[in-house]
């Protein structure tokens, strides 16, 4: 089996642990704001462009290994505000947790084609449909659980037919190596890993089932007494998304930095992290209300709620003005 490299292990960990409290811009006001991140994601994004200088509140950091965990900080309000995919939230929120999104970017086909089921390269594997009565490894409810579910339906094959296995990322690609699982949906930068240094293939990405959106979502509580600095929050995290699609090489080496990944797989991810702020509208709303949909008809959630409590509607201003200097 290969052995795990230090950013997988760090992510293993992450999962069931987070990092002490970092350090912020300095402040002299009492307000901290507890943000969440996955490695190699906002916190590398936010730090890498140096857009909290001088905001009014300290930040404490905690990092995850995947979203579940940082959803479920978010519910028990150990964190304020994290950044999570689209489907692992509408997850998490189906089930009742108390969150809410105040910010939503979309990425388009970079982070749609970040998103992919892979398999070994000498793998008979070949296609979804060959996907029938084999075992594949995912983070229940994350976005490579969703884009499993998708492929499998729009290929004809019912997700039942297929042996989910819940794995974290990195007990996943260690199942992956040793022939434990067949195939492995999941999500970079873990993809680019298994394709540029683990020789795996793609049998299938998020091309054409992926909507491209992430969120920031904030625990409800939190909004209610840290609406300020959440708001200032939303309009720094909008610039930092310009300052990353020009700084792409700066931004890359933050992340390798950070995680240990390499620097290719880190340019890699950078790449496919580009995004543009977009508001909390209907448009949005409907996206999400099909994402939940696809949850139910699977078997994967008993009850689909109406998601229109699940959007913050009064950070849009907050939003509109994110790439405003």
């Amino acid at each position: 089996m290969r052995s795990l490299p230090v950013f997988a292990l760090a992510l293993v960990l992450g999962l069931a642990a987070c990092k002490p409290p970092g350090q912020g811009a300095p402040s002299s006001e009492a307000t901290v704001l507890k943000i969440g991140s996955q490695k190699g994601s906002t916190r590398a994004l936010l730090e890498a462009s140096g857009v909290l200088q001088g905001a009014p509140y300290r930040v404490a950091w905690s990092e995850f290994g995947a979203a579940s965990p940082l959803l479920e900080a978010l519910a028990d309000g150990a964190v304020d505000v994290g950044g999570v995919g689209d489907a692992p939230f509408v997850f998490a929120y189906a089930a009742g947790a108390p969150v809410q999104v105040i910010f939503a970017y979309r990425t388009g086909t970079p982070l749609s084609s970040s998103t992919a089921v892979i398999v070994p390269e000498t793998s008979p594997i070949r296609a979804p449909e060959d996907l029938r009565g084999r075992k594949v490894a995912t983070v229940r409810g994350s976005v490579g659980h969703y884009l499993l579910i998708r492929t499998l339906q729009q290929h004809g094959v019912d997700p039942k037919a297929v042996q989910t296995v819940f794995l974290d990322p990195g007990s996943s690609r260690g199942a992956l190596s040793s022939g434990a699982v067949d195939a492995w949906s999941t999500w970079s930068p873990y993809v680019g890993y298994g394709l540029l240094h683990d020789h795996d293939r793609k049998i299938a990405d998020g091309r054409g089932v992926m909507s491209g959106i992430g969120f920031m979502a904030a625990n409800r509580r939190s909004i209610q007494t840290k609406a300020a600095a959440l708001q200032d929050f939303d309009r720094r995290l909008g610039r930092a998304y310009v300052w990353g699609r020009t700084h792409q090489d700066v931004y890359a080496q933050r992340i390798s930095t950070e995680t240990g990944l390499p620097l290719d797989v880190a340019k890699d991810m950078a790449q496919r992290l580009t995004a543009n702020p977009t508001l909390l509208d209907d448009a949005l709303l409907r996206e999400e209300t099909d994402t939940l949909a696809a949850y139910r008809s699977a078997g994967v959630i008993s009850a689909a709620p109406d998601l229109k409590g699940a959007f913050a509607r009064q950070f849009n201003p907050a939003i509109q003005g994110a790439a405003a200097p």
